[in-house]
């Protein structure tokens, strides 16, 4: 028998943007739609105009518009044994910690010690844990970030509307959030204010670190003292600005840095942070408040037991 000719070699497909995508950016299109292709082909296909919207080139940040036409080149896919796959741990883990899933929002009372994405070295974090959880849900994108060694609520959008408005609510004033801290040391109830511009700043060995700089941006944490804690004080700081890291430097420049917090802590707090048996970064994202659309949103997220059996036996004060 003569072979014809193969129909099954990669081509090139185009996919129209439905309502569903309107608004999102490319590339998080790009990452649903070629599942399995690694970040940095995407990236590059871009930039060489493998990738086109409307027949035109795009970049990574383009938001597409509803009747858009992506052209999606055949790149290689990684195989099922290649593509990292989420430890049923995390998965049965984060079951259990949904705080709400409607139409618009999944929020999350997220663990210390996931990252919220992969990357760095990671094969997986929050949002990769929550599309193996839920694979019918093709519009999960993270809101916001929270800090890998940070706990607390986390916001991911359902749908690329509610995503587009919630960060036109966090370039504002739109969303409110507090955390609870343990810092190391008695903080003084009349300090309710720590205002000290913030830059990143990148070793040598390639760890990102986060200080106080006169060049830095302005950036606010609001504090207040819940009770006091043996030698420490259980803090409710709420940001005002959101840059990386702002509320454990800001404790730190006010001389209490946070428990357990191994990047920015002194010897006090790390000799606290032992004598206390804490094995962890004490910051945790208690409530957001924000209105979406016509729903008042006021979400809460106790705290690990890990971290209330700490409080039950530390002396009270």
């Amino acid at each position: 028998m003569t072979e014809g000719p193969a129909t099954d070699a990669p081509r090139v497909r185009h996919r129209t943007v439905d309502e569903r995508s309107d608004g999102q950016r490319l590339d998080n299109f790009l990452i649903r739609e070629m599942h399995g292709v690694p970040k940095t082909r995407l990236y590059r296909a871009l930039r060489k105009g493998e990738i086109r919207v409307n027949k035109g080139r795009a970049r990574a940040d383009y938001r597409l518009v509803a009747g858009d036409v992506v052209r999606l080149p055949p790149l290689h896919q990684a195989s099922r044994r290649e593509a990292a796959v989420v430890p049923y741990y995390w998965s049965e883990r984060l079951a259990d910690r949904i705080i709400r899933r409607d139409e618009r929002l999944l929020v999350v009372n997220k663990p210390s010690g996931l990252a919220v994405h992969g990357g760095s070295g990671l094969d997986f974090g929050l949002i990769e844990c929550l599309r193996q959880i839920y694979p019918e849900d093709r519009h999960l994108e993270l809101v916001h970030r929270l800090d890998r060694d940070t706990s607390g609520l986390i916001l991911v959008s359902r749908q690329p509307a509610a995503l587009r408005e919630l960060h036109g609510l966090l370039r504002g004033t739109g969303v409110t959030k507090d955390y609870l801290a343990l810092a190391a040391g008695h903080w003084p109830r009349h300090l309710t204010l720590i205002e000290a511009p913030l830059e990143k700043n990148t070793l040598q060995s390639g760890e990102r670190m986060v200080r106080v700089a006169k060049g830095g941006k302005p950036s606010q944490t609001a504090f207040s003292v819940v009770r006091y804690v043996g030698n420490a004080t259980l803090l409710r700081a709420s940001p005002i600005t959101g840059r990386t890291h702002q509320i454990r430097i800001h404790a730190r420049h006010a001389g209490f840095p946070l428990l357990g917090d191994d990047k920015y802590q002194n010897e006090d707090s790390a000799a606290l942070t032992r004598a206390l048996g804490l094995q962890r970064l004490f910051l945790h994202a208690e409530r957001l408040r924000f209105r979406l659309g016509d729903e008042m949103y006021d979400l809460n997220a106790a705290l690990d037991d890990e971290l209330v059996a700490l409080l039950d036996r530390a002396p009270q004060q």
